[in-house]
């Protein structure tokens, strides 16, 4: 099985985070039409070079690759937003002298 895929990643047009991986010579046609309606329009971000061994900022590599081959696409959802640090900016603080 080949080891590296030229994949097309698309930024949701609806969710800011969101991203959709999917080969580059199949494109957006064979996603589930429920998960477009909740993706958005799709707005092309890169076409990349992927390899196991590939960095990518928050999704790793080896999902990336089997979800392609499982499902035909891989599915980034944007980050959990912690409740704690949204409380550091809700927090009165003082200043020590």
């Amino acid at each position: 099985m080949k080891q590296h895929l030229i994949v097309e990643v698309f930024r949701s047009s609806k969710h800011d985070g969101m991203y959709l991986y999917v080969e580059k010579k199949i494109g957006l046609k064979d996603i589930p039409e429920d998960l477009m309606s909740r993706f958005g329009k799709g707005v092309s971000a890169m076409t990349m070079l992927l390899t196991p061994e590939s960095k990518l900022a928050r999704a790793n590599a080896q999902s990336v690759i089997e979800g392609l081959r499982d499902k035909g696409f891989y599915l980034q959802l944007p980050p959990a937003k912690d409740d704690y640090l949204l409380d550091l900016y809700k927090t009165p603080t003082q200043a020590v002298y």
